[in-house]
């Protein structure tokens, strides 16, 4: 008989960030790899409340070049390295209405947060891993940088490919010497604050959640497998694809929508 897979302490030794690691599916990839033996460091605004004392808080707002280079520092000062970068922080507060409401400001912000917040965070990081020849950044992107809404969410998408791009690119420059670069491009959450949307929209149009969902759903164009993932979905396929498993695997986008994206 096959003694199963032992995924515990898979990531023992090693040291990892995930930013936008307090809630939502930053704080279950972020649970995933403390379950696999890492020492775990977590970035946001602000500390939360509920967090497993296990996992380091640094706090900083890596929407400001000053804020990811104190977290750099701060992290290699204390830690020593990194061995995986998870670059999770991400998100969109653009008005509806099409392109003719945005405004330069929504496009920047959006732009920082979403793209170039990776992108410097990968500089910070990068030297001491192809020093050591060993690391592994992940950056999670969005379906959005294939399917974007026009209507809501257009500089997110539009950083979002802008990211998956990137990352191609980076890891064809890094991957010869020894850094493993990956992109997960997940479709609709059911967060918190997805589950908040949804009473909203419940409540607004005197439906039920499960109504809600379904109008949803049918705005994306359906999802085959019939609903949307959870946060611990996306947050086991990381701990693979970071973890000694995965080692073969660099420069690729992993899509995870439950079927959204209607073409190959």
């Amino acid at each position: 008989m096959t003694e199963p897979f032992n995924f515990n302490n898979e990531l023992s030794g090693k040291i990892a960030l995930v930013t936008g690691g307090t809630k939502g599916t930053g704080k279950a990839i972020a649970e995933r790899l403390l379950a696999a033996g890492a020492t775990v460091i977590v970035t946001a605004r602000n500390q939360p409340e509920n967090m497993d004392d296990q996992i380091h808080f640094i706090a900083s707002d890596l929407n400001q070049v000053k804020g990811t280079e104190n977290l750099v520092k701060e992290i290699l000062s204390s830690f020593d390295r990194l061995d995986i970068l998870i670059n999770n922080l991400g998100g969109s507060d653009t008005p509806g209405g099409g392109f003719a409401v945005l405004r330069d400001e929504d496009w920047e912000n959006t732009i920082q947060t979403n793209l170039l917040a990776p992108v410097r965070l990968d500089r910070g990081f990068l030297p001491q891993m192809l020093e050591r020849k060993a690391g592994v950044i992940l950056h999670i992107a969005s379906i959005q940088g294939r399917l974007p809404l026009f209507d809501s969410t257009l500089p997110y998408a539009a950083a979002k490919a802008g990211l998956i791009n990137y990352s191609k690119g980076l890891s064809k420059e890094v991957s010869p010497k020894g850094v493993r670069v990956l992109a997960v491009s997940p479709g609709w959450i059911m967060t918190l604050s997805s589950i908040r949307m949804m009473e909203r929209i419940a409540k607004s149009s005197e439906t039920s959640i499960e109504e809600a969902t379904q109008s949803v759903m049918d705005a994306l164009g359906g999802i085959p497998i019939g609903k949307p993932a959870q946060p611990e979905d996306i947050a086991e396929f990381v701990g693979f694809l970071v973890s000694p498993r995965a080692q073969y695997l660099t420069g690729t986008e992993y899509v995870i929508d439950g079927g959204t994206i209607p073409t190959v």
